[in-house]
Protein backbone atom coordinates (compact mmCIF):
# COMPACT_ATOMS: atom_id res chain seq x y z
CA UNK A 1 0.00 0.00 0.00
CA UNK A 2 1.32 3.26 -0.82
CA UNK A 3 1.98 6.61 1.55
CA UNK A 4 -1.23 8.29 -0.27
CA UNK A 5 -3.49 5.32 -0.01
CA UNK A 6 -2.50 4.58 3.90
CA UNK A 7 -3.13 8.49 4.22
CA UNK A 8 -6.50 8.02 2.69
CA UNK A 9 -7.41 5.00 4.64
CA UNK A 10 -6.84 7.11 7.73
CA UNK A 11 -9.54 9.23 7.09
CA UNK A 12 -11.81 7.03 5.65
CA UNK A 13 -11.48 5.34 9.20
CA UNK A 14 -12.15 8.64 11.13
CA UNK A 15 -15.62 8.97 8.81
CA UNK A 16 -16.14 5.18 9.67
CA UNK A 17 -15.74 5.83 13.45
CA UNK A 18 -18.12 8.94 13.23
CA UNK A 19 -15.57 11.22 13.92
CA UNK A 20 -15.94 13.10 10.87
CA UNK A 21 -19.61 12.22 10.26
CA UNK A 22 -21.65 13.48 7.13
CA UNK A 23 -21.78 16.72 6.69
CA UNK A 24 -18.90 17.58 8.87
CA UNK A 25 -15.86 19.61 7.77
CA UNK A 26 -12.43 18.32 7.71
CA UNK A 27 -10.20 20.81 10.01
CA UNK A 28 -7.54 22.89 7.83
CA UNK A 29 -4.76 21.05 5.75
CA UNK A 30 -2.09 21.85 8.47
CA UNK A 31 -3.86 20.64 11.33
CA UNK A 32 -5.59 17.05 9.86
CA UNK A 33 -2.32 16.43 8.59
CA UNK A 34 -0.89 16.91 12.45
CA UNK A 35 -3.28 14.85 13.27
CA UNK A 36 -2.78 11.87 10.94
CA UNK A 37 0.83 12.17 11.56
CA UNK A 38 1.16 12.85 8.04
CA UNK A 39 3.07 15.72 5.36
CA UNK A 40 0.76 18.51 4.44
CA UNK A 41 1.84 16.83 0.98
CA UNK A 42 0.08 13.61 1.84
CA UNK A 43 -2.69 15.24 3.74
CA UNK A 44 -3.86 17.08 0.70
CA UNK A 45 -3.44 14.28 -2.07
CA UNK A 46 -5.76 12.38 0.42
CA UNK A 47 -8.18 15.01 -0.11
CA UNK A 48 -8.02 15.19 -3.47
CA UNK A 49 -8.73 11.32 -4.54
CA UNK A 50 -11.80 11.31 -1.31
CA UNK A 51 -13.12 14.42 -3.18
CA UNK A 52 -12.81 12.46 -6.77
CA UNK A 53 -14.74 9.47 -4.80
CA UNK A 54 -17.60 12.08 -3.85
CA UNK A 55 -16.75 10.59 -0.20
CA UNK A 56 -15.20 14.90 0.44
CA UNK A 57 -16.42 17.51 -0.91
CA UNK A 58 -14.02 20.87 -1.44
CA UNK A 59 -15.42 24.04 -1.39
CA UNK A 60 -13.17 26.63 -2.73
CA UNK A 61 -12.83 29.46 0.16
CA UNK A 62 -15.06 27.76 2.39
CA UNK A 63 -13.33 24.25 3.19
CA UNK A 64 -13.66 20.34 2.84
CA UNK A 65 -16.36 18.66 4.31
CA UNK A 66 -17.66 15.07 4.09
CA UNK A 67 -20.83 14.88 1.83
CA UNK A 68 -24.25 13.59 2.47
CA UNK A 69 -22.79 9.86 1.86
CA UNK A 70 -25.83 8.41 0.38
CA UNK A 71 -25.37 5.55 -1.36
CA UNK A 72 -26.31 7.42 -4.89
CA UNK A 73 -24.01 9.86 -4.81
CA UNK A 74 -20.86 7.47 -4.10
CA UNK A 75 -21.92 5.27 -6.77
CA UNK A 76 -22.73 8.01 -9.18
CA UNK A 77 -19.55 6.99 -10.81
CA UNK A 78 -20.03 3.32 -11.63
CA UNK A 79 -22.21 4.54 -14.75
CA UNK A 80 -19.16 6.58 -16.10
CA UNK A 81 -16.87 3.93 -15.16
CA UNK A 82 -19.15 1.30 -17.33
CA UNK A 83 -19.32 3.56 -20.50
CA UNK A 84 -15.47 3.38 -20.52
CA UNK A 85 -15.67 -0.34 -21.33
CA UNK A 86 -16.99 0.80 -25.12
CA UNK A 87 -16.54 -1.76 -27.88
CA UNK A 88 -15.68 -4.78 -25.32
CA UNK A 89 -18.25 -7.59 -26.24
CA UNK A 90 -16.70 -9.97 -22.96
CA UNK A 91 -17.58 -6.79 -20.90
CA UNK A 92 -20.89 -6.23 -22.33
CA UNK A 93 -21.36 -9.69 -21.65
CA UNK A 94 -20.66 -9.57 -18.17
CA UNK A 95 -22.79 -6.41 -17.46
CA UNK A 96 -25.94 -8.34 -18.77
CA UNK A 97 -25.15 -11.22 -16.39
CA UNK A 98 -24.97 -8.69 -13.43
CA UNK A 99 -28.07 -7.74 -14.38
CA UNK A 100 -29.52 -11.44 -14.41
CA UNK A 101 -28.33 -11.87 -11.04
CA UNK A 102 -29.61 -8.65 -9.41
CA UNK A 103 -32.47 -7.56 -11.37
CA UNK A 104 -34.74 -10.25 -10.81
CA UNK A 105 -34.10 -10.94 -6.74
CA UNK A 106 -34.86 -6.94 -6.86
CA UNK A 107 -38.09 -7.79 -8.54
CA UNK A 108 -39.30 -10.09 -6.06
CA UNK A 109 -38.65 -7.48 -3.49
CA UNK A 110 -40.68 -4.82 -5.37
CA UNK A 111 -43.53 -7.03 -5.00
CA UNK A 112 -43.62 -6.88 -1.52
CA UNK A 113 -43.48 -3.36 -1.30
CA UNK A 114 -44.60 -1.62 -3.90
CA UNK A 115 -47.61 0.69 -3.62
CA UNK A 116 -50.72 1.15 -5.94
CA UNK A 117 -49.11 4.74 -6.76
CA UNK A 118 -45.71 3.05 -7.65
CA UNK A 119 -47.26 0.19 -9.78
CA UNK A 120 -49.46 2.95 -11.65
CA UNK A 121 -46.20 4.24 -12.51
CA UNK A 122 -44.77 0.87 -13.70
CA UNK A 123 -48.36 0.64 -15.94
CA UNK A 124 -47.84 4.14 -17.02
CA UNK A 125 -44.73 2.89 -19.02
CA UNK A 126 -45.85 -0.27 -20.36
CA UNK A 127 -48.85 1.20 -22.03
CA UNK A 128 -46.17 3.76 -23.53
CA UNK A 129 -44.53 0.71 -24.78
CA UNK A 130 -47.33 -0.57 -26.50
CA UNK A 131 -47.78 2.70 -28.06
CA UNK A 132 -44.18 2.87 -29.15
CA UNK A 133 -43.63 -0.93 -30.80
CA UNK A 134 -42.47 0.62 -33.94
CA UNK A 135 -40.11 3.45 -32.64
CA UNK A 136 -37.17 1.69 -31.30
CA UNK A 137 -35.60 4.10 -29.29
CA UNK A 138 -38.71 5.29 -27.94
CA UNK A 139 -39.84 1.60 -26.73
CA UNK A 140 -36.71 1.38 -25.38
CA UNK A 141 -36.52 4.62 -23.51
CA UNK A 142 -39.66 3.47 -21.66
CA UNK A 143 -38.52 0.09 -21.36
CA UNK A 144 -35.48 1.65 -19.08
CA UNK A 145 -38.17 3.77 -17.16
CA UNK A 146 -40.35 0.81 -16.63
CA UNK A 147 -37.04 -1.35 -15.10
CA UNK A 148 -36.30 1.63 -13.43
CA UNK A 149 -39.80 2.28 -11.81
CA UNK A 150 -40.04 -1.56 -10.89
CA UNK A 151 -36.82 -1.26 -8.76
CA UNK A 152 -37.61 2.14 -7.19
CA UNK A 153 -40.17 0.41 -5.52
CA UNK A 154 -37.96 -1.45 -3.39
CA UNK A 155 -37.17 1.54 -1.70
CA UNK A 156 -33.58 0.43 -1.35
CA UNK A 157 -31.34 3.13 -3.45
CA UNK A 158 -27.90 1.23 -3.17
CA UNK A 159 -29.93 -1.43 -5.54
CA UNK A 160 -31.40 1.16 -8.16
CA UNK A 161 -28.29 2.89 -7.84
CA UNK A 162 -26.19 -0.01 -9.33
CA UNK A 163 -28.64 -1.28 -11.66
CA UNK A 164 -28.93 2.08 -13.13
CA UNK A 165 -24.89 1.65 -13.45
CA UNK A 166 -25.29 -0.66 -15.74
CA UNK A 167 -28.37 0.11 -17.79
CA UNK A 168 -26.54 2.80 -19.99
CA UNK A 169 -24.54 -0.22 -21.31
CA UNK A 170 -27.42 -2.48 -21.43
CA UNK A 171 -29.99 -0.17 -22.99
CA UNK A 172 -27.86 -0.15 -25.98
CA UNK A 173 -27.81 -3.25 -26.13
CA UNK A 174 -31.89 -3.82 -26.47
CA UNK A 175 -31.44 -1.18 -28.64
CA UNK A 176 -29.56 -2.69 -31.45
CA UNK A 177 -31.64 -5.70 -30.87
CA UNK A 178 -34.67 -3.61 -31.60
CA UNK A 179 -32.99 -2.45 -34.70
CA UNK A 180 -31.66 -5.64 -36.22
CA UNK A 181 -34.42 -8.31 -34.67
CA UNK A 182 -38.05 -6.68 -35.50
CA UNK A 183 -39.68 -9.60 -33.64
CA UNK A 184 -38.09 -7.99 -30.31
CA UNK A 185 -40.68 -5.30 -29.52
CA UNK A 186 -43.66 -8.49 -29.01
CA UNK A 187 -41.64 -10.13 -27.50
CA UNK A 188 -40.72 -7.73 -25.35
CA UNK A 189 -44.11 -6.03 -24.53
CA UNK A 190 -45.13 -9.70 -23.15
CA UNK A 191 -41.87 -10.23 -21.01
CA UNK A 192 -42.86 -6.79 -19.52
CA UNK A 193 -46.97 -7.30 -19.29
CA UNK A 194 -45.96 -10.46 -17.97
CA UNK A 195 -43.56 -9.13 -14.82
CA UNK A 196 -46.15 -6.10 -14.03
CA UNK A 197 -49.31 -8.51 -14.10
CA UNK A 198 -47.02 -10.39 -11.05
CA UNK A 199 -46.46 -7.29 -9.21
CA UNK A 200 -50.20 -6.16 -9.50
CA UNK A 201 -50.90 -10.02 -7.63
CA UNK A 202 -48.17 -8.46 -5.45
CA UNK A 203 -46.42 -12.75 -5.75
CA UNK A 204 -43.07 -12.20 -5.52
CA UNK A 205 -42.28 -15.46 -6.82
CA UNK A 206 -43.84 -14.92 -10.07
CA UNK A 207 -42.70 -11.41 -9.77
CA UNK A 208 -38.82 -12.73 -10.16
CA UNK A 209 -39.73 -15.66 -12.28
CA UNK A 210 -40.87 -13.61 -14.95
CA UNK A 211 -38.05 -10.74 -14.58
CA UNK A 212 -35.73 -13.82 -14.94
CA UNK A 213 -37.15 -14.75 -17.90
CA UNK A 214 -37.14 -11.11 -19.68
CA UNK A 215 -33.23 -11.10 -18.57
CA UNK A 216 -32.52 -14.17 -19.35
CA UNK A 217 -33.63 -13.92 -22.59
CA UNK A 218 -31.84 -10.44 -23.78
CA UNK A 219 -28.88 -12.14 -22.22
CA UNK A 220 -29.25 -15.66 -24.57
CA UNK A 221 -30.11 -13.44 -27.31
CA UNK A 222 -27.13 -11.25 -27.40
CA UNK A 223 -24.97 -14.11 -26.44
CA UNK A 224 -25.94 -15.97 -29.70
CA UNK A 225 -25.84 -12.64 -32.06
CA UNK A 226 -22.05 -12.04 -30.88
CA UNK A 227 -21.19 -15.67 -31.08
CA UNK A 228 -22.19 -15.50 -34.52
CA UNK A 229 -18.79 -12.99 -35.03
CA UNK A 230 -21.76 -10.14 -35.81
CA UNK A 231 -20.36 -6.75 -35.18
CA UNK A 232 -21.46 -4.65 -31.50
CA UNK A 233 -23.35 -1.60 -32.20
CA UNK A 234 -19.90 0.29 -30.75
CA UNK A 235 -17.39 -0.47 -33.96
CA UNK A 236 -15.55 -3.54 -32.74
CA UNK A 237 -15.94 -7.03 -33.72
CA UNK A 238 -17.46 -9.52 -30.90
CA UNK A 239 -14.33 -11.23 -28.96
CA UNK A 240 -15.19 -14.13 -26.81
CA UNK A 241 -13.66 -15.56 -23.70
CA UNK A 242 -11.50 -19.10 -23.82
Amino acid sequence: MSLTDKAIEQIRELIRTGALPPGSKLPPEPDLAAQLGLSRNLAREAVKALAVARVLEVRRGDGTYVTSLQPSLLLEGLGGAVELLQGDSVALQDLMEVRRLLEPMATALAATRISDAQLAEVKRHLDAMREARDDVERLNAHDAAFHRAVVSATGNETLLTLLEGISGRTLRARIWRGLVDDKAAGRTLAEHEAIFNALSTRDAALSQAAALLHVSNTEQWLREHLRSGAPLPFGTTASHRP
